[in-house]
């Protein structure tokens, strides 16, 4: 046998053994606690070491059980973050693409996977209300929102050739934390975003955004792009969308859409998202809201000529060759990525085997979830309502003196609890305790155990003023 190759038997031990272990964690998934009792040093010295200069064979996979006691859980619990659950057919689709091992990067290195790859970009486009889009799969939100402003750069301030141009970008001061990262990569600097103020629902202000558009015309900047939040990472909040598409417009700037966390309720929800086919490009991530394994994100585009504009520049060893419109494609003119994984598999063959319909009652619930929050917390006098439920992340806090430092001792404590785990945020009234609906496996009863567990909490660490809620 040649080194580092299986035979057909050997490998379907392998699988089969791996299946097995896959299926026992997903059997007592919702037994676990969310999230594992562990420690830096503990993981160190199980998971560490040198590595055998003599290979360990079928027992390497010993040691898989402990990476499922010390992994945080994708179960019906966690609403910490936005992030998608893990939906087990994408999990088999993740397989399947790593066993075919194709590099994704023009139809000549992949035919079936550059045309699953194209149908599964039209099905999102189709799925969001905005057909006829192009696009690429990619890692994930801050990839997309990278790309996009670099098109946007090239189209309103090109920079490929001689370096980047001086320009301005806006966006509200909800946005999300990879705008500000993709201009400093770009070379237009963190300076060049203006951070516009949001009304109480966290939604960017039109007219201030207005007045900060004429302020730089007069002052002869260039404008380059307005980028709107399709579901802000702190309270889901979504921006006018039509109105800042038409400002893009008037002032010949670039109408960027972060859509990377709500953007895919369109599917479910389309009447939150009037505008969005406005939009010059739109980033979303199949693995949030369509609950795929990680790593999936998207970026969709209005004109493919721009994508090809900002990123089309390839050395002559990888010159197309093929005149044929599909033969000839090359997603590397399109994307700043030339070697690229078959990521399409997994959220075609979900799509396929679950339906559209599935996926759109899954958002339903998500977001039916989140208004089950709110009236729980509004059932209860010891807690306070502060922001979300447009889509589905919810903030809130306890009622007590020093209302951020207790409430931060009520988070870790109800993390270290281990039977939910939610998240903070920053608000304008402090620090918020904060829950995300982006999960399939959850029920109304985990829904219900959110607000049992922060009272808990509240309780055991002595919080003023709520201290003899029992549990």
């Amino acid at each position: 046998m040649k080194p580092l190759q299986l035979s057909p038997e050997d490998f379907r031990r392998l699988a089969e053994r791996a299946v097995e272990e896959t299926t026992r964690y997903l059997t007592g998934l919702e037994q676990r606690p969310t999230f594992p009792k562990t420690s830096g040093a503990e993981t160190s010295t199980l998971f560490g070491g040198a590595c055998p200069e003599k290979g360990l064979g079928p027992a390497a996979l010993e040691e898989v059980g402990k990476i499922f006691d010390h992994a945080r859980p994708c179960n019906g619990r966690f609403f910490g973050y936005v992030f998608g659950s893990g939906e087990s057919v994408a999990a088999v689709g993740d397989l399947i693409a790593s066993i075919v091992n194709q590099n994704v990067t023009a139809w000549r290195s992949g035919p079936a996977a550059v045309t699953v790859e194209h149908t599964v970009v039209g099905w999102l486009a189709d799925a969001i209300g905005c057909k006829g889009f192009g696009g690429s799969l990619c890692g994930g939100g801050s990839s997309a929102n990278l790309m996009a402003l670099a098109m946007a750069r090239e189209a309103k301030a090109p920079a490929n050739q001689r370096g980047a141009q001086a320009g301005v970008v806006y966006a509200s001061e909800q946005v999300h934390m990879s705008i500000p990262k993709a201009l400093a990569l770009l070379g237009l600097g963190h300076d060049a975003l203006r951070f516009i103020p949001t009304d109480r629902g966290y939604r960017v202000r039109v007219d201030e955004l207005r007045s900060a558009l004429r302020a730089d015309r007069e002052a002869g900047k260039r404008i380059i792009a307005i980028v709107g939040s399709a579901g802000t990472v702190n309270t889901g909040a979504i921006d006018p969308l039509e109105e800042l598409a038409a400002l893009a417009g008037e002032y010949g700037g670039w109408f960027h859409v972060d859509g990377a966390y709500g953007a895919l309720a369109a599917i479910a929800a389309p009447e939150k998202f009037r505008g969005l086919a406005l939009a010059d490009s739109i980033s979303l991530d199949p693995h949030k809201w369509l609950y795929q394994p990680v790593d999936c994100g998207c970026l969709l585009y209005h004109d493919p000529a721009a994508a090809r504009a900002a990123f089309s520049h390839s050395g002559d060893y990888a010159r197309v060759l093929s005149q044929d419109p599909v033969e000839g494609f090359a997603f590397f003119e399109e994307s700043m990525e030339l070697s690229r994984r078959f990521r399409a598999l997994k959220l075609w063959l979900s799509l396929r085997y679950h339906g559209l319909g599935a996926f759109r009652d899954a958002i339903a619930r998500d977001l039916a979830h989140a208004q089950r929050l709110v009236r729980n917390i509004q059932a209860r006098p010891e807690l306070e309502l502060l922001g979300g439920g447009e889509l589905s992340a919810v903030c809130f806090r306890c009622k007590t003196s020093d209302a951020d430092k207790a409430n931060a001792a009520i988070l870790k404590r109800v993390l270290a609890r281990g039977k939910v785990y939610i998240s903070n945020a920053t608000l304008r009234e402090g620090f918020a305790l904060r829950a995300c609906f982006v999960n399939h496996r959850t029920t109304e009863a985990d829904v219900d155990t959110i607000v049992e567990e922060v009272l808990a909490a509240a309780a055991e660490v002595g919080a003023a003023g709520i201290a003899h809620v029992s549990r």
